[in-house]
């Protein structure tokens, strides 16, 4: 069975082609996978020998709703969505002035393991399908009637250990019959897979990178985030001076305020040394504490903050939105899956 919503306009026009169907259909089918359709059966300007041969040959997974929570703080919304094989994953709606943001998922778990975010606990099942990305997207919107203007790459998983859908969902998402989200409203976390970076700046596209950076040093690095062990600060940031010269993006590195792990002076000036004549900006992020973790919010962001300043390092300090839901950032996780596993625990 052909995953029908991860093809492309081409791949779809070829397929179809050689079903013995004209290419005009593949336009129609198109638009009608980015209506947010469940089934063949709707797509009610075909033939209905056509809709039937579609329903042999080829597959939707929609996702559903398996929890939806409304913070009462700021209005974000986050959603639990349940996957055609029974996996969930989160994403995230979040309003702003500038226009509404989804913050969504790219593998069911993660095997970063970093010790301050949620995602990673359960490990990594599998990579999702550009489908799987897009749907979250397409039904976020559709469910909560915001319209979505800006995408991040920042949910449950590593985007760029899944490169290659990543890289079709950022060909989909930006298609003119598609949800044609330009790729400067795409944001792109990563927590510094240098081979990876460098293979993405080869494509030159005008999204963000954001780099999950949370240390200058090597040994607080590596105390925190495992994937800094093979590869060390030096080299991160080398290859975002590369990603940088080869792309003329600014890289933006994400920095989680962790008490008495990263917040002392003497980092915010090494920081500051090691970002100099790099064009950067560091997005410093009080951090969100997860049960399972023993890591607490700094109580220094304000004068960290002002000491990068002082260094002369662009810098802002990230609002924290659905803070009383658990749709910060690091606190997404396969919440549904953990539950059921307590429950069976308990029984």
């Amino acid at each position: 069975m052909v995953d029908i919503k991860s093809m492309t306009p081409e791949e779809l026009t070829a397929w179809l082609k050689e079903l013995g169907e004209p290419a005009f259909r593949a336009r129609q089918i198109f638009k009608w996978l980015y209506r947010g359709v469940t089934s063949f059966e709707e797509m009610t300007d075909l033939s209905k020998a056509l809709r039937q041969k579609l329903e042999g040959e080829a597959l939707l997974t929609p996702p559903t709703v398996a929890r939806k929570q409304a913070s009462q703080e700021d209005g974000t919304i986050k959603y639990l969505w349940r996957l055609a094989d029974g996996n969930c994953v989160e994403s995230v709606l979040m309003r702003y002035r500038h226009g509404n943001t989804v913050c969504i998922s790219c593998q069911v778990g993660c095997r970063m393991g970093c010790a301050f975010c949620a995602s990673t606990i359960a490990g990594k099942v599998r990579d999702l399908t550009a489908a799987e990305m897009l749907d979250q997207v397409l039904f976020t919107q559709m469910d909560s009637g915001a319209p979505i203007s800006n995408i991040v790459l920042m949910g449950i998983g590593e985007p760029l250990d899944n490169f290659d859908t990543v890289l079709r969902f950022l060909t989909l998402v930006n298609c003119p019959d598609g949800l044609n989200i330009g790729m400067r409203h795409i944001s792109l976390s990563t927590c510094g897979l240098t081979e990876k970076i460098d293979k993405l700046a080869q494509y030159e596209l005008q999204l963000t990178l954001s780099v999950s950076l949370h240390a200058p040093d090597d040994e607080t690095r590596s105390q925190i985030m495992p994937v800094n062990r093979s590869v060390g600060v030096e080299k991160l940031l080398e290859t975002c001076r590369r990603y940088f010269d080869r792309t003329g993006r600014r890289v933006s590195y994400e920095y989680a305020m962790i008490d008495g792990v990263n917040d002392a002076d003497w980092q915010a000036d090494l920081l500051a040394k090691r970002l100099k004549g790099a064009p950067a900006h560091v997005n410093l992020i009080p951090l969100n504490e997860v049960e399972e973790s023993c890591l607490k919010p700094s109580r220094r962001v304000a004068s960290f903050q002002k000491r990068l300043e002082g260094h002369g390092v662009t810098v802002t300090v990230r609002r924290k939105l659905g803070g009383d839901i658990d749709a910060s950032c690091g606190q997404l996780r396969r919440k549904e899956m953990n539950e059921t596993h307590r429950q069976e625990k308990r029984g």
